[in-house]
């Protein structure tokens, strides 16, 4: 398949679309005609990012639809609102999650409940509505967040690292089970991005993205859009992350414990 550039006539819903990679993914659709359905928990900052994304792409269909995705009814709000709209989204992009440096011994319940709630019963249901609603009936696209840190269980990342690996795993056997029915899925593994999810000031992470430590998310978006339309099962950005799964994987315990006594126990970024 060569390069697509026109997604006239077809239209995206994208989670965690307020800002960061979320609000990329949108402006990179949007910029090539496709329309957009935008959920996000922050319903003001949702309705400013769907007022910019209006603004810079007239003639793009931007809907808003406010929704906390760790609510048991929260895949039924969405499709609804977008049944009320007449909207039938034909991409998926599963791009919200959440972030914290610290020990699965020390994140408050109601924060492992959001990880778990967030990163995988709400990303599987989605999928689900997805795929059973578009198998056989046009096909679609879904391109789902998982990170680096699938393969990387070190020291204050077991929540994030884990969830995320089952993003991963579970994406992949979605694609195969879907594919012959016209619906790809394809899961994104990113190094470090510039955006806030990490708390980096920003001449550090100007720094890290000149040396090519971190990747800008506009890039990322583009070069994740593009492999998911090309309906690839897995995308990892960059030369440097595809080395550091086989380093960090040969990384013996007293180094990770090193991790745990230099970092972790100095209480960084603690929930």
């Amino acid at each position: 398949m060569g390069k697509i550039t026109d997604l006239k006539g077809h239209c995206a819903l994208v989670t965690g679309a307020t800002g960061g990679i979320g609000l990329e993914f949108c402006r990179t659709l949007a910029s090539m005609g496709c329309s957009l359905a935008l959920t996000d928990i922050d319903a003001a900052r949702l309705a400013e990012a769907g007022k910019i994304l209006s603004r810079d792409f007239p003639g793009v269909e931007i809907v808003c639809i406010p929704t906390d995705l760790t609510a048991r009814d929260a895949i039924d709000i969405i499709y609804t609102s977008c049944g009320d709209r007449g909207i039938d989204p034909d991409i998926l992009i599963n791009n919200a999650g959440i972030f914290s440096f610290a020990g699965a011994a020390e994140i408050p319940e109601r924060k492992i409940d959001c990880f778990i709630d967030l990163h995988m019963r709400a990303l599987t249901m989605l999928c689900r509505r997805f795929a059973t609603q578009r198998m056989g009936h046009g096909g679609g696209k879904i391109l789902n967040m998982s990170s680096m840190s699938c393969w990387m269980p070190m020291p204050g990342l077991s929540m994030y690292a884990a969830t995320k690996a089952y993003i991963r795993v579970f994406s992949r056997a979605l694609h195969y089970e879907t594919r012959d029915y016209g619906v790809t899925v394809t899961a994104a593994c990113p190094g470090g991005i510039a955006t806030n999810l990490f708390g980096l000031p920003d001449n550090l992470k100007r720094l890290a993205v000149a040396i090519g430590v971190l990747d800008t998310p506009q890039r990322f978006a583009r070069k994740a859009i593009r492999k998911m339309l090309k309906g690839k099962r897995q995308y990892i950005n960059g030369w440097l992350n595809r080395i550091s799964i086989v380093v960090v994987a040969m990384t013996p315990t007293p180094v990770r414990m090193m991790v745990k006594h230099r970092l972790l126990d100095k209480g960084i970024k603690k929930p």
